[in-house]
């Protein structure tokens, strides 16, 4: 069951924006002016080298995928009303992987959780 629920949440993340690149080729495939363009142009447009430049350029703030083990650990602990030491470690080693920060433990739990366990309880239930 787990292994499933993780693949839907990965096909999901993947579909997300990187940047303005891939939004522009969601509305030019959406009004038809991408197959437009390849019926003009040819396979070899240029709209993947402009894609990728734009992503480049443009970037949305995307936080990263969760790995399947991180999904699982997520997965347990998101209904738990309390939150343990180590466990606090486990989670904080996941924010600082997903969002690319260093953030440490703290003894102040409100602290934790409205800057750490809530972003990432967001991050977990936007996917599933």
């Amino acid at each position: 069951m787990a292994k499933k629920n993780y693949k839907k949440y990965k096909q999901k993340y993947d579909k997300k924006s990187k940047g303005v690149g891939d939004t522009v080729e969601k509305i030019t495939t959406a009004t038809g002016i991408k197959k437009l363009t390849k019926f003009i142009a040819g396979d070899d447009c240029g709209c993947d080298e402009r894609k990728d430049k734009l992503n480049l350029l443009f970037p949305y703030n995307k936080p990263e995928c969760f790995t399947e083990e991180e999904y699982n650990y997520m997965a347990e602990k998101i209904n738990n009303s309390t939150i343990t030491v180590e466990e606090q470690e486990n989670i904080l080693k996941i924010y600082n992987r997903v969002f690319k920060e260093n953030v440490s433990t703290t003894s102040c739990s409100s602290c934790f959780v409205s800057n750490v366990w809530n972003k990432l309880k967001r991050i977990y239930k936007e996917y599933e």
